[in-house]
């Protein structure tokens, strides 16, 4: 479900965070469902348990997840988080429209290529 590469200069918690991010938005994992333990996801990465805390941490400081005591980690409001995500990937994609303008690029040329993928 979540994997590091171990070539990506990103931190380690940062791909965590964001992989996590792309399931919950996509739809695999829904409101309300538990995700695996620090222990359990430290183990199944062979990395620190001290990673894992960090990026559950961040994905809980942005409303990702929430903890129960006792009981674990779960998933927010998944269809809200996938509309939060889709609008951030809009805003994203828009930003890069400009800049593609900017640079003498046919707006074509960028959804051919989108298109294409």
């Amino acid at each position: 479900m979540v994997w590091i590469d171990v070539n990506d200069s990103t931190p380690i918690y940062e791909q965590i965070v964001n992989q996590f991010k792309n399931l919950i938005a996509s739809g695999v994992l829904t409101t309300d469902e538990k995700i695996p333990s620090v222990r359990n996801m430290a183990m199944e990465l062979s990395i620190n348990p001290n990673t894992i805390q960090k990026a559950y941490a961040e994905l809980e400081r942005q409303g990702y997840i929430y903890t129960v005591k006792g009981r674990g980690n779960f998933v927010s409001q998944a269809e809200k988080l996938a509309k939060l995500k889709t609008q951030e990937v809009l805003e994203h994609l828009e930003s890069v429209a400009q800049e593609a303008e900017k640079s003498g690029m046919e707006i074509k040329q960028l959804i051919d290529y989108l298109e294409s993928r």
